[in-house]
């Protein structure tokens, strides 16, 4: 029983981790565009150069 004095503090520091790193990520723009990952896997870039 006295491991819940240890494990509830240590589990709300991490949720508050996680959750002001989302807030961060939110903030910072990560999330704008959407379909733009999607999509530049669909064009070829062949930026190689040629021998």
């Amino acid at each position: 029983m006295t491991i819940l004095v240890y494990l509830i503090p240590v589990a709300l520091l991490l949720g508050g981790l996680g959750l002001s790193g989302f807030l961060w990520a939110l903030r910072s723009g990560q999330y704008e565009d959407l379909d733009g990952a999607a999509e530049r896997i669909l064009i070829d870039r062949d930026e190689r150069p040629e021998r």
